[in-house]
C-alpha cells in the first residue's frame, strides 16, 4: 500500500443534521432499501486503479439478487474524500456505500453518520482482524465493515549488517540490540543503525502497548488516559532508549519521509508499513544504488519477548445512516469483502480482514512476514473525544520532549495524560 491514509478523523464542519438521524437501533440488517433500484458506491482510487475487476463481481453478484438495479461508482482520492463527503451528508443525495480509512471511521460514528449494521450478515465477521473490528465499533454497536488491512515490520539493510557478521534476521529483542550495537559502532554516530523518527507514535506506542500499557483505558463509560502508568511509562523508556542510541537524525520529525531517508543510506533499519522498504529501493528514491537487493522485512521482536504488537492502517466499508437502499449496501459490501473478494485483494499485496485469511498467508513465504506481525495488533481508544487528540498531536508533542530530552518520560507521560483527558470524552 503506497498510501497513507487520511487520518480525518477532525470533523467538527459536518452538519449537525447528520447525527439526528444517527440514533436508530436498526441498521442496513432490515429491509429498508430491499427493493432499492439504484445504489451508489464511493470507493478510492484504490480499488479503481487496482481491482476493478473485484468491484465488476460485487455489482454482478448483486444484479444477480436484483435485477435491473443500477450501480453508480465515484472514485475519489484520499486528500479531498471527506470534504467531499461532509458537504453531501447534509444533502439528501447520500451514496448508499462509503469507503474510510479505518482512523477516519470514529468521528464519524459519534457524530452518526454511518447506519449500524448485523454483523451476522457478513462472511468471517466473527474472525475479523482485532484492530479492524475495533475501528467498526461504537458504543456497543457495528457501524462497518472492514475491507482490507496493511500493518508495519521491521525492515533492514542485508549488506550492511552482513559486513558486522549478522546474517539472518533477529528473531528476540536481544538479537535486534546486539546486531544495531554492531552497526552503529562500525558507522559512527553520524549514522542511525535504526532511523526511528520521534514523532511517530505509531512506533511508540507499540512499545507501550508491547509492555503492557495503553494510551486511554475506559471505566464505566468514561475514557482516562493510561500513559503514565507504570506500563506505559515502561514501553516509553524503551522507546527513548533505541532513539537515544540508534536514531542520529532530527529529533523533531515525523515519519511522512521516512523511506526518503531509507533510500538516502543514512540508516540501517526501519520499523514501519510495510511498503516502506520497497518505495525506499525505488530507483527514484534508492541513492545508493544498492537497496534493490540487499532489503529484507522481518517481524518485529518486542522487548516483552513475543512479537511487538503492531498498529493496522486500512480501509472500512460504511452505509451513511442517510442512504435509501441500506439493506442492498449491506448485500454489496458482503459481496464485495467476502471470500472471493479477500482472495483478490490478498492477491494483489493486501492483508485481509479475518484472521481465517491471515492464517494461509502465514504459509507463503512471500506473504509470511506481514501476516505474522499483523496477528499481534492495537487500535487507537475509541473513545468519542478521539479526534481532538490527534488534532491536538498530544502524542507527537510528548514523543518530542522525550526524544528531545526537553522533558523526562515521566513527566511528558503525566503532561499528555492531562491532555489526554481535558478531550477525550468530549463529543
Amino acid at each position: 500500500m503506497k498510501r497513507k491514509l487520511a487520518a480525518a478523523i477532525g470533523i467538527a464542519g459536518m452538519v449537525v443534521s447528520v447525527a439526528a438521524c444517527g440514533n436508530s437501533d436498526s441498521g442496513s440488517s432490515d429491509n429498508s432499501g430491499a427493493d432499492a433500484k439504484e445504489l451508489t458506491v464511493w470507493l478510492t482510487v484504490d480499488a479503481q486503479n487496482n481491482w476493478p475487476e473485484l468491484v465488476k463481481a460485487a455489482d454482478a453478484a448483486v444484479q444477480k439478487k436484483h435485477p435491473g438495479i443500477k450501480i453508480n461508482h465515484e472514485y475519489y482520492g484520499w486528500p479531498d474524500k471527506n470534504t467531499k463527503l461532509d458537504a453531501v451528508l447534509a444533502t439528501d443525495k447520500a451514496p448508499d456505500v462509503v469507503e474510510m480509512g479505518n482512523t477516519e471511521m470514529l468521528g464519524y460514528m459519534v457524530k452518526g453518520a454511518f447506519a449500524p449494521l448485523d454483523t451476522s450478515k457478513f462472511t468471517n465477521s466473527s474472525a475479523w482482524l482485532d484492530g479492524l473490528k475495533a475501528s467498526v465499533s461504537y458504543d456497543g454497536k457495528t457501524y462497518g465493515v472492514p475491507y482490507y488491512a496493511g500493518g508495519r515490520v521491521g525492515n533492514w539493510r542485508k549488506d550492511l549488517f552482513a559486513s558486522v557478521g549478522v546474517k539472518s534476521t533477529p528473531k528476540t529483542y536481544a538479537e535486534l540490540t546486539a546486531a544495531l550495537d554492531k552497526v552503529q559502532k562500525k558507522e559512527g554516530d553520524k549514522f542511525s543503525a535504526w532511523y526511528q523518527p520521534t514523532r511517530d507514535w505509531y512506533a511508540a506506542m507499540s512499545f507501550v502497548y508491547d509492555a503492557g500499557g495503553s494510551i486511554a483505558k475506559e471505566d464505566g463509560g468514561q475514557w482516562k488516559a493510561n500513559l503514565s502508568s507504570p506500563e506505559s511509562v515502561k514501553g516509553l523508556t524503551e522507546f527513548k532508549n533505541v532513539v537515544d542510541k540508534y536514531m542520529h537524525g532530527d529529533k523533531t520529525k515525523d515519519e511522512n519521509d521516512r523511506y526518503i531517508v531509507y533510500g538516502q543510506g543514512k540508516s540501517g533499519m526501519i520499523f514501519g508499513a510495510a511498503w516502506e522498504g520497497a518505495t525506499s529501493a525505488d530507483p527514484k528514491n534508492d541513492k545508493t544504488g544498492k537497496l534493490k537487493d540487499n532489503l529484507e522485512n522481518f517481524v518485529m521482536p518486542g522487548p516483552s519477548g513475543k512479537n511487538m504488537p503492531v498498529f493496522l492502517g486500512g480501509s472500512d466499508l460504511a452505509v451513511p445512516v442517510k442512504s435509501k437502499a441500506q439493506a442492498v449496501a449491506a448485500e454489496w459490501i458482503n459481496a464485495f469483502t467476502g471470500p472471493s473478494g479477500q482472495k483478490g485483494l490478498m492477491a494483489k499485496g493486501n492483508l485481509p480482514n479475518n484472521k481465517t485469511d491471515l492464517a494461509t498467508l502465514k504459509n507463503d513465504p512471500a506473504t509470511a512476514v506481514p501476516a505474522t506481525a499483523a496477528e499481534s495488533n492495537w487500535f487507537v481508544p475509541m473513545a468519542p473525544g478521539w479526534g481532538q487528540v490527534e488534532k491536538a498531536q498530544i502524542l507527537q508533542n510528548m514523543l518530542q520532549n522525550i526524544g528531545t530530552g526537553r522533558k523526562s518520560v515521566e513527566a511528558a507521560a503525566k503532561e499528555a495524560d492531562a491532555a489526554i483527558d481535558k478531550v477525550i470524552n468530549t463529543k
